[in-house]
């Protein structure tokens, strides 16, 4: 039989990347860790890490025992919380995983109002990019994860998680402010086929969108300069050297000096926010979503 202790040391190896950094983050020395994932390898008869100077990565058996490890470590965090629950005891932390955007728009009022109703419990905030968070919270290693979807942008699978949607945050197209287009009445994506974009790198989401948009109408326009820092698309922008989408959360009144905000003609792409938690998620979790939806 698996030892789960092993098991949770595997998960939290390929969470962290390494196994000093694993080491570090569960209070044991790398050469403990290395010891007990030794004796997971003997048991399971396979290899499951590739050790590398830089790092660990996991071989594909490693991969398979993850999975079913993020679950077993899961059940067992959501079982010492239902103890303390019995007992009364106040949960000690609060772990949320989220990406940029919401860190800076949705998430600080919500914590403050949060830490008001329950001061005993303590708010850990980790930067996650989607699509990556769910196996942190299979494990209880988070107990709430926001994340996004862009059009064209497929989700990963949230077994064992409930996933609902928290905010449609609509995509708008920002101009210069003395661009040719900036009064245009109606706007078409091809009226920018010879337009420089700026977008998030091949990878982005907010790129896949960009370009599932261009295979839609047929028009490609040229990506001339690659970020994700939103606040460097506005700047590119606002310099007049080039046209984007950004979400609307992230255009204030600041925000939008010097630029001009439209909408494509029939075309009104959302980036949809999404929150993720374990199905029977305590109560704590609860009252967090609900002040998000607030």
């Amino acid at each position: 039989m698996l030892h789960a202790e092993r098991l949770r040391i595997l998960v939290e190896v390929a969470h962290a990347g390494s196994i000093a950094t694993a080491a570090r983050r569960m209070g044991f020395t790398p050469s403990a860790l290395s010891q007990q994932l030794a004796r997971l390898e003997r048991e399971v008869g396979c290899t499951l890490l590739e050790r590398r100077p830089t790092g660990a990565s996991l071989t594909e058996a490693g991969r398979l025992l993850v999975t079913h490890g993020e679950v077993v470590a899961g059940e067992l965090r959501a079982a010492e919380r239902a103890v303390a629950t019995l007992r009364r005891q106040p949960v000690a932390d609060l772990g949320i995983g989220t990406f940029a955007t919401a860190g800076q728009v949705l998430l600080p009022p919500a914590m403050r109002a949060f830490r008001e109703a329950h001061p005993d419990t303590r708010l850990r905030l980790i930067d996650l990019e989607p699509p990556g968070g769910y196996g942190l919270v299979v494990s209880g290693e988070l107990d709430l994860l926001i994340t996004h979807r862009y059009p064209g942008v497929t989700l990963p699978p949230a077994r064992g998680l409930a996933r609902r949607p928290l905010l449609a945050d609509r995509l708008r197209l920002v101009l210069p402010a003395d661009h040719r287009l900036a009064a245009a009445p109606r706007l078409e994506f091809e009226d920018f086929a010879d337009d420089d974009w700026v977008s998030g790198d091949q990878a982005a989401p907010s790129r896949i969108c960009f370009e599932s948009l261009a295979d839609e109408t047929g028009v490609h326009p040229r990506v001339a300069y690659e970020t994700r820092d939103y606040a460097a698309i506005l700047a590119l922008v606002r310099a007049g050297l080039g046209v984007s989408f950004v979400p609307q959360s992230l255009l204030g009144a600041a925000a939008r000096d010097g630029i001009v905000v439209r909408d494509l003609t029939g075309r009104r792409p959302v980036r949809e926010i999404l929150t993720v938690h374990r199905e029977r998620p305590s109560e704590q979790v609860m009252t967090m979503v609900e002040l998000l939806r607030r």
